[in-house]
């Protein structure tokens, strides 16, 4: 069938009347009006013509032989489909119960015989513009559809390399359980997560304001910088700095993200959490005790670099406590009744959990017992970590990115770090990056981090800052221990640490030999308590260094140390 779209050609209009005068006279004056007109006998035939040629608009006489007009109506109707096809009824009944299944057979309107010219033509122009604002409409629909299409399927792929990109690291970590629940095909909440080279794992949950794309864009260059850094061994409060300093160059006014870091240290049975914005989080001890983890700062993408704070709180931890964190949509979930699930539910749920019992699923439940089958109002992310001892993670850290880059394989590198930077600035992660050049030694970023940093810890705390490790013995002298830390640092003055480093290849793959100097009057290496590795407050430095290096050497009272660590092909390819 043609079906042209000018508005401006002649009406095809079909006549079915087994009367020839009533048919002949119908025909003529339609055709006076400018219509193009065929017609039949009975409704057989009208039947026939329409599923052949078509029409705009059908005038069936409701009474007519071998088929009527009510039976040729339904057929009628069911070819046109979604198309609008006007069907009127000639007739010259008058019983309410006649017309009445003139119109249940599909008819749209009546006309009376005998004919009046005004009134046929009124009609045909009416139904003519209903038919095609019901096929404009249907164009749009159409179009409409077809666009949706091909935004689902653009955002489809875009959401495939948005995945690749903010991808969740070791989410699946045997002590981290979480829920996310995005609105859309994108989510404005992110959940990140990634193994530290010196061990444990920094955690970033995220909830962007707005919903869908325009809130997910950002979570590019969060999980860019957060994987990126992490991987190298960045703090978790440089990591915090970086990605304000990004979302407040790149977000428009009245955008942000409220976010909590979580950097979890398994050794050491010790979380530092950053909370920006997000509802508080709940540490809950292994006794079932609960300690809340507030929001102390503004979210991320707020302030400039100078009046952000990136400072962490400090919870001392044992394994088989949990941290729980969320964003908003935990709070904001509503029931049918538009009620909040909202702080008392969530104390609640977690009280029912018990002590023995997981938080985690304690919530989960209660979220869902709440809501019912209700659609969720925003995105929803529920993270649940587990403090545990160091051994159950083995193998976590393998999933830190690899670059690509080959690198050079002979090379010998000074570095030295005086005065004032011994307080503002960590100079690990750089030099990770240049031992990292080696591709044989990317497998083992963990543990050459942890070389560097132990002996970066023991130049600058014992060497440069006088600190003694006895402090460290008592919950109290800990604390003490940090606060002097901190207080010498800022008057730390004609000072350094040097590191040379050197790094050749042997027949098996290679030697880093690492020379760690500082400008301190020494420490006292052979002090029984500073080779103890009991997993208390400290002492496991000198024992991890003699443990993963070749040879371990101090002289002048300490301040120069060296250590060479030995790798070959074999091991590197194993994992």
């Amino acid at each position: 069938m043609d079906h042209s779209l000018s508005d401006s050609r002649p009406l095809r209009i079909l006549i079915a009347d087994d009367s020839d005068s009533d048919r002949l006279i119908l025909k003529t004056l339609l055709r006076r009006l400018g219509h193009e007109v065929e017609d039949a006998k009975n409704g057989k035939d009208a039947v026939d013509i329409f599923r052949r040629s078509g029409a705009d608009i059908v005038l069936l006489d409701a009474l007519m032989p071998v088929m009527d007009g009510m039976e040729a109506a339904h057929h009628i109707k069911a070819l046109a489909g979604e198309r609008l096809v006007p069907l009127i009824f000639m007739t010259s009944l008058s019983d309410a119960d006649a017309l009445a299944r003139c119109l249940e057979a599909g008819g749209d309107d009546f006309l009376t015989k005998p004919y009046n010219r005004v009134i046929i033509e009124a009609k045909i122009n009416a139904f003519n513009r209903m038919r095609l604002m019901h096929r404009t409409l249907s164009q749009h629909r159409d179009l409409i559809h077809d666009r949706n299409r091909q935004l689902l399927e653009e955002q489809e792929v875009a959401k495939r390399v948005f995945d690749n990109v903010a991808h969740t690291g070791c989410l699946n970590a045997p002590n981290i359980r979480y829920h996310a629940s995005p609105m859309s095909i994108f989510n404005g909440d992110v959940l990140f997560a990634c193994p530290r080279p010196a061990g444990g794992m920094q955690i970033l949950v995220g909830d962007f304001t707005g919903h869908g794309l325009p809130a997910a864009v950002g979570a590019l260059p969060v999980a860019e910088i957060f994987y990126g850094m992490t991987s190298k061994g960045f703090s978790g409060s440089d990591v915090l700095r970086e990605i304000n300093q990004k979302l407040v160059r790149i977000l428009p006014t009245g955008m942000f993200c409220c976010a909590a870091m979580i950097q979890a240290d398994f050794h050491l049975n010790q979380l530092q959490v950053w909370n920006g914005g997000l509802p508080d989080g709940v540490l809950i001890r292994k006794d079932g005790m609960f300690e809340s983890i507030v929001s102390r700062h503004l979210p991320l993408g707020v302030l400039g670099a100078a009046r952000f704070d990136a400072r962490t709180e400090v919870f001392r931890t044992e394994p088989g406590d949990t941290l729980l964190m969320m964003t908003d949509g935990v709070m904001e979930a509503e029931n049918q009744y538009g009620e909040m699930y909202g702080e008392e539910r969530l104390k609640q749920s977690l009280d029912d959990s018990g002590s023995g019992g997981s938080a985690f699923d304690a919530v989960m439940a209660g979220i869902n017992a709440f809501t019912g089958r209700q659609p969720e109002q925003d995105d929803v992310t529920l993270l649940s970590l587990q403090m545990v001892k160091e051994a159950e993670l083995v193998g976590v850290s393998d999933r830190l990115p690899q670059s690509a880059l080959e690198g050079p394989a002979e090379w010998h590198c000074v570095y030295e770090i005086r005065d004032r930077s011994l307080a503002q600035f960590n100079p690990l992660p750089l030099l990770l990056h240049i031992c990292m050049e080696v591709p044989g030694l990317r497998r083992k970023s963990g543990e050459i981090y942890t070389l560097l940093s132990e002996l970066y810890t023991n130049a600058l705390e014992h060497g440069v800052l006088g600190l003694s490790s006895h402090w460290k013995a008592t919950p109290e002298g800990f604390g003490r221990y940090y606060a002097e830390r901190e207080r010498r640092l800022k008057s730390v003055s004609e000072h350094y640490v040097r590191f040379t480093l050197t790094h050749t290849t042997t027949d098996r793959g290679g030697q880093l030999t690492i020379v760690c100097e500082d400008s301190g009057s020494g420490f006292d290496y052979l002090d029984p308590f500073t080779v103890t590795d009991e997993g208390g407050y400290s002492g496991r430095g000198l024992m991890l260094l003699r443990k993963l290096g070749h040879s371990l050497n101090f002289r002048e009272q300490g301040t120069r140390a060296e250590i060479v660590y030995d790798w070959d092909f074999s091991e590197v390819a194993a994992r």
